[in-house]
């Protein structure tokens, strides 16, 4: 038996039928709801099982509830349920892995004592990482072996030979302590001036140790220009 067309209710032939939107049409039947322009299977929109053209698809609205003495009235009641539900989970809760903690005067002492002994340690970290960003890089830096008055020299490197250069005027400052290990080397306190300072090789120099009236070989990445 052949199906009711969805507009017309006539029956529909299967050489003209057109199934969609759950019903099955005639192809002159399958028009928009408003302009009753013929429509196709890729033309049509359907809303609540009728087709409608893409001018004519009826837009979806929000609803506007007015703010009745009823409505409010709700409102309020259902804030006030949600305040009383908050206040009995929080009573349920209470001693059960936190505590509310009053601010004495106590309290206050003993929060200020933290923060005083953090910022101390925070300035002692800070003082010793400064210390240690000063510090000569670790194959130049001093050693102190058993016998202090030695100093010894890196495996592989051999110091050049103590000859005065001709007088310069350059002067530098001791950054870093030195102990002489030869006979032709100069000591170095930390901050000492030095005269006369000419540059041997790459690793050392030549100068006049202004404090000991020393003249003699010294490291140079013991000390800076001034």
């Amino acid at each position: 038996m052949n199906p009711p067309c969805g507009r017309c209710n006539k029956p529909v032939y299967p050489t003209e039928k057109i199934n969609c939107l759950d019903k099955y049409w005639h192809k002159g039947c399958f028009s928009c709801e408003v302009c009753k322009m013929a429509l196709s299977m890729t033309t049509y929109k359907g809303f609540e099982k009728k087709p409608y053209c893409s001018m004519h698809y009826p837009k979806t609205s929000f609803t506007i509830v007015a703010d009745t003495p009823e409505n409010l009235r709700l409102k309020q009641q259902s804030m006030l349920n949600s305040q009383a539900l908050y206040k009995e989970d929080f009573e349920k809760n209470k001693g059960k892995g936190f505590s509310v903690v009053a601010d004495t005067p106590e309290m206050q002492r003993v929060k200020k004592t933290q923060d005083q002994i953090s910022n101390v340690k925070y300035h002692e970290e800070f003082e010793k990482s400064r210390i240690r960003s000063d510090a000569p890089p670790p194959e130049n830096r001093q050693e102190q072996p058993s016998n202090p008055e030695r100093f010894s020299q890196p495996v592989g490197k051999t110091r050049p030979a103590a000859v005065a250069p001709p007088s310069g005027e350059r002067r530098y400052q001791a950054v870093y302590s030195y102990v002489a290990a030869d006979a032709d080397e100069v000591s170095l306190q930390e901050g000492d001036l030095l005269s006369d300072v000419e540059r041997i090789d790459e690793g050392w120099m030549f100068g006049c140790n202004q404090r000991t009236g020393q003249r003699g070989m010294l490291p140079a990445n013991y000390v800076r220009p001034v």
